[in-house]
């Protein structure tokens, strides 16, 4: 087809004729450029798309599995349950309980064995401890009663007057006994004349009376004279001169226990404790002991020893005040120290000393020691057979009580108690507690001197606890 007419033709170029090449430019460059990044980054998105693709595919099979595998645990507890409750349902049957029976006979087995355990414990740590104790104990006691030199000879209800000659015993009697009623009437005191030789007896429960009565038949020896006119007259002179002897015995017993600084008022009361026993035990030559002993453990035990050597020997001065001051004698002991003088430290040892107030310091402890301590020795007291027999039958009356108890006997004058238990009802750990229970009952409700051992027997074993 030949060419429209007025077109343009390429031209070509003419034979020999140079050809200029034109070069790019920056923008077409950059235009480049941009483009390759557009292609990278759309093979990226391309990539990344088919890999989420992938995982989301990946996801829905897990889940798809996840699913599966929860039904079949569902359907699995459910099975679990199933034959869970025909087991029991089985047990219940072979066994002859219910559920709740054999849990309460579990939790009772377990309850056993448990308590059996804490007894044993308990049974270990108190032997240890008793064994640390009692040496710790037995060192400082046998310290101070080593060092300690006491008179072991125990104050009585009766006087003697020694008489020159047996024929002065008619002179006391007088004629048709008139001497000697005005003497037990003044006195209120027994005149005993027997046929000991040269000797009058006087016997009285009060030691002052007894004192005076002494005092009065020695003046009229001395004097001569033996009428009822001169026995008055001599009898209100030994009444006076009697306070100068009780000061004179509460300055010998202050000296004694080496206390210094005491009030003369306390010092006179003191002396009063001369004609006082208790359990046929004098009351200062005791508080003397006490003063002594204290001193004694409270320097073994680093305590303050000026503390308890006042606190022991004032501790019974509360006994020589007169009935018309109520209360237990260590609480008006301790109010009388507090009024003239003494610390509250002291005054706090001697209410504690039996158990008035609880001990709250170790001085009023050991004055508690010293007390008991003095009391307990061999020869320091006695008690009638009433007492002892009353004592014996308060503490087998105290552990027949008991459930499972067959025979009780005190033994050794009421210091050791033997339990014969029913071996069918109290096992050995029971036997434990049991022992225990009464060692702890004597302490509470019984007054005993001392320490007392009670032995629990089952069969042929034997369990011990001393209270």
């Amino acid at each position: 087809m030949a060419p429209v007419a007025g077109a343009l033709a390429p031209q070509q170029p003419a034979a020999g004729t140079a050809v200029a090449v034109v070069a790019p430019t920056p923008a077409d460059a950059e235009l480049t450029r941009r483009a390759a990044e557009l292609e990278r980054s759309a093979a990226r998105a391309a990539a990344l798309e088919a890999a989420l693709d992938r995982r989301g595919a990946d996801l829905d099979r897990r889940e798809a599995e996840l699913e599966r595998r929860d039904q079949h645990l569902r359907a699995h507890s459910v099975e679990v349950e199933q034959l869970r409750a025909t087991r029991e349902d089985a047990l219940e049957r072979v066994a002859g309980l219910s559920a709740g029976q054999a849990k309460q006979a579990l939790l009772k087995d377990v309850e056993d064995s448990a308590r059996h355990d804490a007894v044993r414990v308990l049974r270990q740590v108190e032997e240890e401890t008793k064994r640390d104790a009692e040496r710790r104990v037995r060192s400082i006691l046998s310290v101070a009663m080593q060092r300690l030199a006491a008179s072991h000879a125990a104050e009585t209800t009766v006087s003697v007057v020694q008489l020159p000659s047996d024929d002065m015993k008619g002179r006391i009697i007088g004629r048709e006994g008139r001497n000697i009623r005005a003497l037990e009437n003044l006195t209120g005191v027994d005149f005993i004349i027997d046929d000991t030789p040269n000797a009058v007896v006087l016997s009285a429960f009060d030691g002052v009376r007894r004192e005076i009565a002494r005092m009065t038949l020695e003046k009229l020896l001395q004097d001569g004279r033996i009428h009822p006119a001169r026995i008055e007259e001599t009898y209100y002179q030994a009444k006076s001169e009697l306070e100068s002897h009780m000061v004179e015995a509460g300055e010998q017993a202050v000296f004694d226990a080496g206390v210094q600084g005491l009030d003369p008022e306390l010092v006179k009361i003191l002396g009063r404790l001369k004609f006082r026993t208790s359990y046929g035990q004098n009351v200062l030559a005791h508080s003397v002991e006490c003063a002594h002993l204290a001193a004694l453990m409270a320097s073994e035990l680093g305590a303050s020893t000026k503390t308890a050597r006042r606190a022991a020997l004032l501790h019974d001065i509360g006994k020589a005040v007169s009935h018309e001051v109520e209360g237990p004698h260590a609480l008006v002991g301790g109010d009388l120290a507090r009024r003239h003088g003494e610390s509250e430290a002291v005054a706090h040892a001697m209410e504690a000393h039996h158990n008035e107030v609880e001990p709250q310091t170790v001085e009023a402890v050991i004055v508690q020691a010293a007390d008991a301590l003095s009391g307990a020795r061999p020869g320091a007291r006695g008690e009638s057979l009433e007492q002892y027999v009353r004592r014996l039958r308060d503490l087998e009356k105290l552990a027949t009580r008991h459930d499972g108890v067959d025979k009780v006997y005190a033994m050794q004058a009421g210091r050791e108690i033997r339990v014969i238990v029913e071996p069918q009802v109290i096992s050995d750990d029971k036997a434990i507690t049991l022992s225990r229970t009464i060692a702890r009952e004597i302490e509470q409700e019984l007054e005993y001197p001392g320490q007392i051992k009670v032995t629990v027997i089952r069969e042929s074993r034997a369990v011990d606890y001393a209270k």
